[in-house]
This record gives C-alpha cells, sequence and structure tokens, in this order.
C-alpha cells in the first residue's frame, strides 16, 4: 500500500489495495459484477470484515463492496483526498440564499472510531458542512457549534439553549433560514420544543440528523443534511421542521411539521415518519415538492418581525404509560414527589384500569393536571365512547385528540413555565398552537 497506511483495512481488502498501489484517500474507478462507480477509498474500521472496500460516492454517499465482486480497480487522476483532517469551507457564492447551521452533535456529526469500531461525536458543523462539499451550490452556509451531545443526554434546558440560539440568527436578519443538526433519538421532542417556543419565526428551521454516521457505509448524513438544507434556503413556508429519510433509498427526503413526527424505527433510514399528517414536503431530485394534502396550516416565509420567544420549560411534567398490571401507586407517587402535569398514554382511545381512578381522583384533588393520549400511534383519544373513558372525564381528566405523547409531554413542559393559572393552562393545551393537532380532527369530543 501507498502512503496513508492501511485506513484499518486488513486481509483481502488490504491485498486487494496493496496489489494495485492504492491507499485511502485515492479517487478509484470500481467495476463490479454490479457495474460501475466512482469515488474516494474510506477507512475502515479494524473489526469489520477483512472483505469489504468502503467508498464514498460523488454524491457523498458511502457505499460498501464486497472484495471478491471486484473485477477491476484503477487509480483515477486528481490529488489525494484527505479522509480525516482538518475541514475546509467551500467558496461562497454571494448569490446564494444564506443559511445558518447550528451543531448540537449526534449521529450526524458522528465519525467511526477506526480502531474499535465505535462512534464518537467528533465532526464540527464545519467539517459536517465541507463533508458535503454540495451545499455549496444551494447556500452559503455559516456553521457553529451548539453542543456536542448525543440527542439522549438532552435535557429542556438544552432546548432553551437551542431556541435562544436560533431566535439569534433570526433576530440578525441574515438568514433564509436555520438548520439544527441533532441525534434522532429525541429529535421529536426537541422539533416540538421549538415550535412552542419560537412562535411566528418568519423562516423555515428545519432539525435533521442521521440513522448512521457520515463516514459509515449507507450513511443517510449527506443526503439529509442537503435536503434540509434546500429546504430552509428556498421553501416559501415558515415554521420547525425535521428533515430525514422519506424511504431506503437515496432519492427523496421528507420534510415533517416539527409536532406532528415520531421516531418509529430503531435503525432504518426512514424512521421518522409524520402522524396522522402527510409530511410537510419531499425534497426530490434537490427540488422541493410541497404535498398539498398535508392536514397542517403553513405559514409562508416573511421578512416581518413578529417572532414571539418563550424558551422556558419545565420539568415538572411525567409521560406514564399505562400497562395490564399497572401499579396506581406511580400516580400517588408522582403526586407526592411534586409533579404538576401527567400525561397518560393510555389503550385505545383513551383508557386506563378503573383501579386507577381513585388515584387519579386524589392526584387531581391536589392540583396535578391529567392529560390523556393513546399508545397507538395513528389516530385519537375519543373518551367518550366507552364508560370507562366517561368515567375518566367525570373525574377531570383532559383528552388531547391526536396529539403525540412525546409532543403533549413537551408542550406540558412548555405550558407549566409560561402560562399562570389551571384554566389557562388547560385552555392552552387544547388549543393547536403549532399543528400539534391535526386540521381535520376536531380538539374535542
Amino acid at each position: 500500500m501507498t502512503d496513508g497506511g492501511s485506513g484499518g483495512y486488513r486481509g483481502a481488502g488490504l491485498d486487494l489495495l496493496s496489489s494495485h498501489h492504492l491507499s485511502v484517500g485515492d479517487t478509484v474507478s470500481v467495476t463490479t459484477s454490479d457495474g460501475e462507480l466512482a469515488g474516494v477509498i474510506m477507512p475502515r474500521y479494524e473489526s469489520a470484515s477483512d472483505n469489504y472496500l468502503v467508498i464514498k460516492l460523488k454524491s457523498g454517499y458511502n457505499t460498501g463492496i464486497k472484495t471478491d465482486r471486484v473485477k477491476s480497480i484503477s487509480k483515477l487522476p486528481g490529488e489525494k483526498i484527505k479522509t480525516s483532517s482538518t475541514a475546509k469551507v467551500p467558496d461562497e457564492d454571494k448569490s446564494l440564499p444564506r443559511v445558518a447551521l447550528i451543531s448540537t452533535g449526534g449521529t450526524i456529526a458522528s465519525k467511526i472510531d477506526y480502531r474499535t469500531g465505535g462512534v464518537h461525536a467528533a465532526l464540527s458543523a464545519a467539517e459536517l458542512y465541507s463533508s458535503v462539499p454540495e451545499l455549496a451550490n444551494y447556500a452559503r452556509v455559516d456553521p457553529e457549534v451548539l453542543l456536542s451531545e448525543y440527542s439522549e443526554n438532552l435535557k429542556p434546558e438544552h432546548w432553551t439553549l437551542i431556541a435562544k440560539k436560533v431566535a439569534e440568527k433570526i433576530e440578525s436578519g441574515d438568514y433564509n433560514g436555520i438548520v439544527v443538526s441533532h441525534g434522532t433519538d429525541t429529535m421529536h421532542y426537541t422539533s416540538a420544543a421549538l415550535s412552542f417556543a419560537l412562535q411566528n419565526i418568519p423562516i423555515p428551521v428545519v432539525l435533521v440528523g442521521a440513522q448512521r454516521s457520515s463516514d459509515r457505509p449507507s450513511s443517510d448524513a449527506a443526503v439529509n443534511l442537503l435536503g434540509a438544507t434546500i429546504f430552509a434556503a428556498r421553501a416559501n413556508v415558515s415554521g420547525v421542521f425535521v428533515a430525514m429519510h422519506a424511504g431506503t433509498s437515496d432519492d427523496v427526503v421528507a420534510v415533517h411539521v416539527g409536532t406532528r413526527v415520531r421516531k418509529n424505527h430503531t435503525s432504518r433510514r426512514d424512521a421518522f415518519e409524520s402522524i396522522d399528517v402527510t409530511p410537510a414536503a419531499l425534497v426530490r431530485n434537490n427540488e422541493i415538492e410541497m404535498q398539498k394534502e398535508s392536514q397542517t396550516k403553513l405559514t409562508a416565509r416573511t421578512n416581518a418581525k413578529g417572532m414571539k420567544l418563550q424558551p422556558d420549560f419545565d420539568s415538572r411534567v411525567m409521560l406514564i404509560k399505562y400497562y395490564p398490571g399497572f401499579d396506581p401507586g406511580i400516580i400517588e407517587n408522582a403526586a407526592k414527589s411534586g409533579y404538576k402535569v401527567i400525561i397518560f398514554e393510555g389503550t385505545g382511545l383513551g383508557h386506563v384500569n378503573k383501579e386507577c381512578f381513585p388515584a387519579i381522583q386524589r392526584a387531581v384533588e391536589t392540583g396535578v393536571m391529567v392529560f390523556m393520549t393513546s399508545q397507538c400511534i395513528w389516530g385519537r383519544v375519543s373518551m367518550k365512547v366507552y364508560d370507562t373513558g366517561r368515567d375518566l372525564l367525570s373525574i377531570g381528566v383532559v383528552p388531547l385528540s391526536d396529539m403525540i405523547s412525546e409532543t403533549a409531554t413537551v408542550k406540558a413542559m412548555w405550558a407549566l413555565a409560561n402560562v399562570q393559572s389551571s384554566k389557562d393552562f388547560k385552555d392552552t393545551m387544547l388549543e393547536n398552537i403549532s399543528n400539534e393537532i391535526s386540521e381535520s380532527i376536531p380538539v374535542s369530543d
């Protein structure tokens, strides 16, 4: 192997590269039994299979090629690409729209440790930008690192920090859109939080993540980031959105309304889905296709300065999932522990076992506000159909239509920090502030 070292390759992979005098960072043309492709040889982690090469395609997408399928491989002319060094931001075209890229961490801002195969938070926003040079064709991107955390480590105080940073960028008047890179595990919580904390925003704010880090084979990072940036820069709508793969292939990115989206798969690239609505838009072939059938009212982007920033959250909210054998003492303990709001994920139309009724009644009498969502992913709560639901209504449990339980939890944290009276709190929870309740579905039964 020539200069550049093994890059984690060994066995058949290392033998193939060495026999052709190739190394990590070389741009190559590869002919396989499936056809031809060209790209840059990427490093491998040491515990990976010996029998694969990793090639970064021009699109920014990484693909793995089994060595026994390689019919020919040759180096293409050009300077060796640095695969893990200091990032260089592409030159700007000042005629393009300007987008702020705020990095908070997560898989999209991660790299493989090629010794262990583990993923760690390593990419700065600048590295993320430079790793997808196609961004420079669609926007002038100003990167900034705000946090470097996996999303499971984020708390409501981080939502406040992100909201204030986004508001700062918007208030500067310098940007056509904002992109926030974020870990996927709790991205729908953060998108809901920003939807309530930042109201009447004049431009799109788009959260984006990746199921697989940017230097893994089959990474979705580049495609997602490009789709998010194009939408943030060009879409004629405002609000908070989430941009992720629409399917398992790389041809379409779905843009979801921030309060109507949920992560529904642990690892698939199309893990995020809009619930009870269609996505707001698709980005296909780098063009925006707004979805007219979406059951959400989107506001056009504007230059008006009417943004309302309410970035505070109160975490004294408990999300409780009911299940057979549930101990009503959990409800008692929540009230005694100082929780002010309980969001139930009830069964079906919004039910819990009647043995829970006394504990719920006592909680309500002590001032705890109790709301009902459904543990079903699709559909709405309807608590007047069966006696169980009607009894819960009489106790004081408030149904939240088709609001996603995670969105309801975030909304309650936000309302608890910003609303004074219990009546106003209930009214706020039932008000459709940021498309958290589907337009075609009534708020109450």
